[in-house]
């Protein structure tokens, strides 16, 4: 008998108060990149009504007007007129920077990039699925999807009365552990105060929900389209927005682990984001390689120290060949080490603010590395 079951990710647009602060911590480190790639770099940002909070660590050579990066970045988010209850023109913006602490600095300045130590201690996963084309699962792809394509909507005025925040949540039904259909689909908008619900919920549906999950519904799907009512009143104004707070939705919708560490305003001499770029990578390769169905890495570093202290390869009973080869295929294949990883995937560059919305993986842009499939054929060798 076929085993089913439901799985549900969700999403969040570039306007959520929370994405908003991943932006425009990482808007902060590509500023920075732009004149100096050796700098160090460790940006949070709170947001609430009418004001930003910049927080954090940055050794650097270079100078960066912080306040002018805040108000670009909101304002190309969409915050720019004070009917939104935010307005990136006029809304405060507190700063409050300083040096990295020169004992964190000494494990991680080395002249030898193998030598390079982990920025922090901690553990990172990667992972990867052959139920899409780009190797995520399923219902956090479509999720990511359907806050893109509201954002779009709204950014090429489909949908005038659209407003920046807004969030989206599927739910798959799987059937021996592959997708099958949607079994619900819920897209909260933010929108004008003077639309009225049952034209949006009828806009939503015909012009963000079918374009996107159509070949995957059926009679039997839900749609719930701003299902608490009017959403007038949203972005900072709403809700209070933090740096970090949004793992789930940058990484994998739930689906395999999490170290607990965000990327957004992190340099890569930070693992948090570096080996969990890598450890996509590995997992991505080895799933196109055929060595599994799905696969999840593991790695883990201590401070100041490059060799990862462990490593681990869990493929959930998919894997053609024992796991244990594989994990010793992986570290013959990929470099490890902090500083090598950043060489290996190039990441000293100011790529990031792109990568803060919308997920970090399973994206099809020639600078997310990570994404790229260059292994597949020395990993295939092992089989």
């Amino acid at each position: 008998m076929a085993k089913k079951y439901l799985f549900t990710s969700e999403s969040v647009t570039e306007g959520h108060p929370d994405k908003v602060c991943d932006q425009i911590s990482d808007a902060i480190l590509d500023a920075v990149y732009k004149e100096d790639t050796n700098a160090r770099v460790a940006v949070e940002c709170l947001t609430k009504t009418g004001f930003v909070i910049v927080a954090g660590e940055l050794t650097t050579k270079t100078y960066v007007d912080v306040q002018k990066v805040v108000r670009e970045t909101l304002k190309e988010i969409g915050y720019d007129n004070g009917e939104l209850g935010f307005d990136g023109n006029s809304c405060g913006v507190i700063v409050a920077i300083s040096e990295q602490s020169p004992e964190i600095g000494a494990g991680v300045v080395k002249q030898d990039v193998k030598d390079i130590g982990a920025g922090d201690q901690g553990l990172m996963f990667g992972y990867a699925t052959n139920e899409t084309d780009t190797y995520m699962p399923m219902p956090i792809y479509l999720a990511h999807k359907l806050t893109k394509q509201l954002t779009d909507v709204r950014r090429f005025g489909k949908l005038l009365y659209l407003r920046p925040d807004g969030k989206s949540q599927v739910t798959v039904e799987y059937e021996n552990g592959k997708p099958k259909r949607v079994d619900t689909v819920i897209i909260s908008t933010h929108h004008h105060p003077n639309i009225p619900m049952d034209q949006l919920r009828e806009e939503i549906k015909k012009e963000i929900i079918i374009p996107i999950v159509g070949e995957l519904v059926d009679e039997n799907t839900k749609y719930y389209i701003n299902p608490s009512g009017s959403f007038a009143i949203g972005g900072p104004m709403a809700d209070a927005g933090l740096t970090g707070r949004k793992i789930i939705v940058d990484t994998y919708g739930g689906h395999g682990s999490h170290g607990g560490g965000c990327f957004s305003g992190k340099d890569p001499t930070k693992v948090d984001r570096s080996a969990s770029y890598m450890a996509r990578h590995i997992a991505k390769n080895i799933v196109a390689a055929r060595l599994a169905d799905k696969c999840e890495v593991q790695l883990a570093y201590a401070i100041g120290v490059p060799e990862p202290v462990s490593i681990l390869v869990e493929t959930f009973g998919t894997n053609k060949i024992p796991e244990e080869k594989i994990a010793e295929k992986v570290k013959e294949v990929f470099p490890l080490r902090p500083g090598e990883i950043i060489e290996y995937l190039d990441l000293r560059r100011p790529i990031y603010k792109k990568t803060a919305a919308y997920g970090h993986f399973g994206r099809e842009d020639p600078d997310f590395t990570w994404e790229k499939l260059n292994k597949v054929e020395e990993l295939k060798k092992a089989l």
